[in-house]
């Protein structure tokens, strides 16, 4: 292997003695093979951003991948950042199945907070270990209870194939559960009963949801009921009268995502492509704003998407471009760039900063933002200037100083700053719209300034603006 190689390479240097390779170390054996994902790369390479290839994006295959490990539908291969709730949910089936004893557990968070995709998880984890500890495997109901025509065609699900086959039976299936419960029965395997959407009973039927909790609480019952709903104070609507009922479930939550555990998302299923599709920077800032705005993993897959689209449509504007350009150039017998020539003008290589900004003032669109993004360019460079002055504890500066962190910024970019005095006025402009405050003084220099809108709004309305 690569890796190898190179620990082999630096041993052997002249100014170090030879050392022989430890045996424990197994990767290169003939008999071992290395970890291969489906796409055949190597799993086991240290860090994919370090070693995978720039994608190309004019590649209708590579494009269409890339946007496929970013959609919802595409399940990934573990659910990070929910490994402690997969648990607690995993550990309390498990003692029930175990003990052939009844429970009922409320899962509640957010949209977009990994709920039904890890209960898929433990659903399957569930059964592996129910087999390798030889005991009969529990039957698995799913249910999202925005499809039910009727509240209660919940227990008919439920009752599913136990029903008496061949005689009328006038009884509910609700009935039927119930009876079933109350006495011994040959079938000894538990059913597992996920109850997605849970909040649609509640606000439909509450009677229908007491009912279902109820259940849990017969002596002979065999099921094991799994709530889940995204509001968040449903349990402060509903337990309090399970609890007078004697059928409270336990409660789990699932907190909004973090901006790390976005991005350690996103890096998840952007690694199973092998060829670095974002900059570094752009899946931050990505994750830094949706787990500012929602936490919603949903939104920060369809903003990347969004991005990806934005690069995709400048591809295209730029082919169109250079078409026109070869088109107009056709006549010339000398000096006539070829397509690639034309095309090596600007790379392609990868999503930047400003697709993802763009992508994120399409799903958030802010007043100050747009107001920022209106200003002059010189204003903007101002608001920028005034970011490391507003920074930490400090939160104003005098105008002199604010000036000379312009003048700075202007220099560095080769852009010729204004004098003091038009400095001052558009200073005053920034105040009339209310994005920065000015204070009293006889003197403009010494005038303070402080802002008047958050640092994050600043810099997600300047990202990628040149």
């Amino acid at each position: 292997m690569p890796v190898i190689a190179a620990k082999r390479s630096l041993r052997s240097h002249p100014s170090s003695p030879p050392r022989k390779s430890p045996r424990r170390c197994t990767a290169a054996t003939p008999n071992s093979s290395p970890n291969v994902n489906k796409f055949g790369t190597d799993e086991n390479q240290a860090h994919p951003a370090a070693v995978k290839p720039k994608w190309n994006p004019k590649d209708g295959e590579q494009m269409k991948a890339a946007k496929l490990a970013l959609h919802l539908s595409t399940a990934p291969a573990s659910v990070v950042c929910r490994e402690e709730e997969q648990n607690v949910v995993l550990e309390f089936c498990k003692g029930c199945v175990e003990h052939k004893k009844a429970g009922s557990l409320y899962i509640c968070g957010c949209p977009g907070t990994g709920k039904s995709l890890s209960m898929e998880k433990v659903k399957e984890q569930l059964l592996n270990w129910a087999k390798e500890a030889g005991l009969p495997l529990p039957d698995v109901l799913s249910v999202n209870c925005t499809t039910l025509a009727n509240t209660s065609d919940i227990f008919t699900k439920m009752l599913g194939s136990n029903q008496t086959q061949g005689k009328k039976v006038s009884a509910t299936p609700l009935q039927q559960l119930q009876n079933m419960y109350s006495q011994k029965s040959p079938i000894k395997n538990m059913t597992l009963i996920v109850a997605d959407e849970l909040d649609y009973l509640i606000t439909k039927d509450r009677a229908v949801l007491h009912d279902l909790f109820m259940l849990t609480t017969f002596p002979f019952s065999r099921c094991i009921l799994i709530g889940v709903a995204n509001a968040i104070d449903l349990a402060d609507r509903f337990l309090p009268r399970l609890t007078s009922l004697n059928c409270k479930p336990a409660v789990v939550n699932f907190q909004a995502y973090s901006k790390d555990q976005i991005l350690k998302i996103l890096e998840e299923r952007l690694n199973e492509l092998p060829y670095t599709v974002f900059q570094q920077q752009a899946l931050e800032l990505c994750a830094r704003k949706v787990a500012a705005a929602s936490g919603d993993m949903r939104n920060a897959l369809s903003i990347c998407r969004s991005a990806i689209e934005m690069l995709e449509a400048e591809v295209r504007e730029s082919a169109c471009n250079m078409n026109t350009s070869l088109e107009e150039i056709s006549f010339s017998t000398q000096n006539v760039p070829t397509a690639p020539d034309l095309m090596k003008k600007r790379e392609f290589d990868t999503v930047r900063t400003d697709h993802m900004a763009r992508a994120l003032s399409k799903t958030y669109r802010s007043p100050v933002v747009d107001t920022i993004q209106s200003l002059p360019h010189h204003q903007q460079i101002i608001l920028c200037s005034s970011l490391a002055h507003f920074r930490g504890a400090k939160k104003d500066t005098i105008l002199g100083e604010l000036y000379k962190s312009y003048v700075g910024t202007c220099r560095s970019s080769l852009i010729p700053p204004t004098g003091i005095l038009e400095f001052s006025n558009m200073c005053r402009v920034l105040n009339d719209q209310g994005l920065i405050k000015l204070g009293q003084s006889r003197e403009d220099k010494l005038r303070r300034v402080s802002p008047k809108v958050d640092e994050g709004d600043i810099t997600f309305a300047l990202q990628g603006i040149r």
